[in-house]
């Protein structure tokens, strides 16, 4: 038999592999390297720490149990990200139904000018410290409904393509391009808005 694994040392597919012949100390050293980063995708989906909380434990215990399903395609934390983002979405329909909001108006306001959406990518303030910064990020997602802050989430932080996201949304990819479209410009708005009160 190999010798035992050195757990706080070894790479994630090693404690992958002996979590898949059920060693739960492999596995409790993934959720000690991991479980801040699931917990904090959850914050920012749902907005409320308890509730990410929960999700974030039902993420792991999920995860226990299919980890024989994990092939190893991408690495063990874009796989745990893949979870908690689906409990999430799950949990936001379960609340909302997914109101149609006003994005069917919207959808047709756009027309085919959302192929042409700028990338908003607006520069605030020089002099703003990068932690501030963050943070005035977090509150402007906050600002947004749940439908637009998770397709902005999915789309500029996981990196996930339209179609992709119109999936696990399931809606249209021209609704994924509209909510996009709406969320860029109200986060590039809220942060200009923090710029000019600055320069008061």
């Amino acid at each position: 038999m190999s010798r035992k694994l050195d757990y706080p040392s070894a790479a994630d597919d090693a404690l992958v592999k002996a979590a898949q012949k059920a060693d739960m100390q492999a596995f409790e050293e993934l959720v000690a390297r991991h479980r801040d980063k699931i917990y904090a995708r959850a914050v920012s989906m749902m907005r409320n720490e308890e509730e990410a909380a929960d999700l974030s434990q039902e993420a792991w215990v999920k995860a226990w149990q299919r980890l024989k399903q994990f092939q190893g395609e991408a690495s063990f934390v874009t796989w745990m990200t893949r979870i908690i983002i689906n409990l999430c979405l799950d949990q936001l329909r379960k609340q909302k139904r997914l109101r149609a909001e006003s994005i069917e108006q919207l959808d047709e306001e756009l027309g085919g000018v959302e192929r042409q959406m700028p990338v908003v990518t607006p520069n605030p303030t020089e002099r703003m410290e990068r932690g501030e910064l963050r943070q005035r990020i977090d509150e402007a997602l906050g600002k947004l409904s749940c439908e637009h802050r998770t397709v902005l989430i999915l789309h500029e932080f996981e990196e996930l393509e339209y179609k992709e996201i119109a999936k696990r949304m399931q809606c249209s990819i021209g609704t994924v391009m509209s909510r996009l479209f709406y969320a860029r410009r109200k986060i590039a708005a809220l942060l200009a808005g923090w710029k000019r009160e600055e320069f008061r």
